[in-house]
């Protein structure tokens, strides 16, 4: 098993996800994270799912998602075929800002975004792994909220939308 990222470019219509989706859940498959946005063309949107499947069922499930009409292209790439990363947020409480913390906050390259008076929010951007260390080193500070996005990711290999559109 290897972790696959599916990428999909479509229109942007009610429901779509909600047909992706079904295709996972009807394998029994999954979705390890999913991120929706715009894309640089007005009215195309990206969709990127990350996986840990086997290459065969990847294909099948890239395959069953170009079924889709409203998709206009679906594919995917391993790890190395892809450049991501993802954004956690911390919430801790200000009480437990001391110097080992901001020790911490240091190695770790997080930044604080948002300073209240009860908490303060540390922002990380990174891979799972790195989001996920500094989330249980967090917990001895007491830790009061965590939120991590799914991965953004661009494929190495030159692909433009417009190739896909045309």
């Amino acid at each position: 098993m290897k972790r696959y990222t599916i990428f999909v470019i479509t229109e942007n219509f009610i429901g779509i996800l909600n047909r992706i989706t079904i295709i996972f859940t009807r394998r029994g498959i999954n979705i390890d994270a999913l991120t929706a946005s715009e894309s640089r063309i007005p009215g195309i949107h990206r969709v990127t799912i990350e996986v840990t499947v086997n290459e065969d069922t990847v294909i099948q499930l890239v395959n069953q998602i170009e079924k889709i009409i409203d998709v206009i292209k679906a594919f995917y790439h391993e790890d190395e075929g892809v450049v991501y990363q993802e954004i956690a947020l911390y919430k801790i409480p200000v009480s437990k800002l001391d110097g080992g913390l901001e020790k911490v906050i240091r190695q770790h390259n997080a930044k604080i975004i948002a300073a209240e008076p009860d908490f303060v929010v540390l922002e990380l951007t990174g891979h799972k792994e790195q989001t996920q260390e500094l989330l249980e080193i967090l917990k001895g500070y007491g830790l009061l909220e965590f939120a991590r996005s799914g991965r953004v990711a661009v494929a190495k290999r030159m692909l433009t939308i417009e190739s896909f559109i045309k």
